[in-house]
């Protein structure tokens, strides 16, 4: 077993608990027993689950994924079908999807924008064939606001507005 860099396994434990009138009534009965542990520690990839076919160490569907982006954006990663491993994919999904949000202000900044909303949901999937659950892709949803000041109904709202609020402030100090 491997627990930060140190590598090791847990020995057998036992507990011994006895009493001095073990069989009279509100006494305790002696317990003593040992547990080996080393098994309940081993690699859990190398295991086969019950109602799976294969183990996750040899499972040929997680080895076979690939992932694709499915956006119009030519700048963010997965444009051609890639594989990822299943430990990787997580951390690789995360980095895409947080390409399309840096996209998204660039985007803004460019046509006077602000990006109002950014959000990422990061989607899972159990692999039919080994029961690993894995990352199975992401998905972006960013809202952009524009203020467009040559629209005839934007020039019109604002002069309303500046009609409200003149002599909304009066300075009666002076």
């Amino acid at each position: 077993m491997t627990i930060g860099g140190l590598t090791g396994g847990y020995g057998s434990f036992g507990y011994v608990n006895t009493a001095v009138n073990a069989g009279t009534p509100g006494s305790v009965a002696s317990v003593s027993g040992t547990q080996d542990v080393s098994k309940a520690t081993s690699n859990t990839d190398e295991v086969k689950k019950p109602g799976r076919r294969s183990s996750p160490a040899e499972c040929e569907t997680c080895k076979s994924r690939k992932y694709q982006d499915g956006s119009d954006e030519s700048n963010v990663s997965f444009k051609a079908a890639a594989h990822v491993s299943p430990e990787s994919a997580g951390a690789a999904v995360r980095a895409h999807e947080g390409q399309h949000v840096s996209n998204a202000y660039k985007k803004a900044a460019q046509k006077n924008g602000e990006v109002v909303n950014a959000s990422v949901s990061i989607h899972t999937a159990v692999c039919p064939e080994c029961g690993r659950t894995y990352v199975s892709g992401g998905t972006t949803n960013t809202t952009i606001k524009y203020s467009n000041e040559s629209n005839p109904y934007t020039q019109n709202k604002k002069a309303l507005d500046a009609m409200m609020l003149t002599g909304a402030n009066v300075d009666y100090a002076s």
